[in-house]
């Protein structure tokens, strides 16, 4: 297949969602919650306290997965169904995502992308089948922070070649935030202790994602995504083995 520059952004583009102030704080109380231990269970050393977060963290991850692959390969389809007014719908496309990038940047706030998503760690352990289901709850809007820069890739996904190129473009924005969940599972105690340090730094993760917006928007609207890529590949044609 080859290297897409697309597909790198779209992995970036998961990593920043998952550094979002509205999904990286409540990272530890969802893995709590999935996986029906306490911080207390996890601190005082509970037996198989760690592996069962664990396990629920990677059915988690493949649950919304699942969901964000199949609208990779249903947007791609959809796109390849409106080829026709491919430019009108970029450009109004560009232009509804430079408006989230500036709601990012503080411009101006929108109302609904400014709320947040909270859980409760009390009850019961979900399972692995019930951590998936989670999952894919998740992906259909646990938190209002991930949809512009999912919308963003929907977009890029929209104008790809084939159903199978979109979809590994949403698999690689999925694994952009499911792995970093992983590795939070895997080490939580030192996750929390990153995310203390780390939470000061949430206001200027805001503003990434919003000039992240803002620059994929106009390269959306004006079609210069197409350019910008062959020009890396011409700069860097070792990117395009494979």
């Amino acid at each position: 297949m080859g290297f897409d520059i697309g597909f790198f952004g779209a992995f970036v583009a998961g990593i920043l969602s998952f550094l979002s102030p509205c999904v990286l704080p409540i990272v530890p109380p969802s893995l709590a919650f999935i996986a029906g231990v306490s911080f207390q269970d996890i601190e005082s050393g509970e037996k198989d306290a760690g592996l069962r977060i664990l396990r629920a963290a990677i059915a988690f991850v493949l649950g919304f997965t699942t969901v964000f692959v199949i609208l990779g390969l249903a947007a791609s389809t959809v796109g390849q169904l409106l080829n026709q007014y491919r430019d009108e719908i970029a450009i109004g496309a560009g232009i509804l995502i430079i408006i989230l990038g500036l709601h990012f940047l503080g411009v101006f706030r929108i109302a609904l992308l400014y709320r947040e998503a909270r859980v409760h760690t009390r009850g019961r352990p979900m399972g692995m089948v019930g951590a998936y289901v989670a999952g894919l709850a998740f992906a259909f809007g646990w938190s209002p922070c991930v949809g512009p820069v999912l919308s963003t890739i929907l977009v890029i996904a929209a104008g790809q070649e084939t159903a199978l190129r979109g979809g590994v473009l949403l698999f690689l924005y999925a694994l952009g935030i499911g792995l970093p969940f992983i590795l939070a599972a895997a080490f939580l105690e030192r996750f929390k202790g990153f995310m203390q340090k780390f939470r000061r730094h949430l206001g200027l993760m805001e503003k990434i994602i919003g000039v992240f917006l803002i620059i994929a928007g106009v390269f959306i609207a004006t079609g210069w995504v197409n350019h910008v890529a062959n020009w890396i590949i011409q700069t860097f044609p070792q990117l395009a083995l494979g």
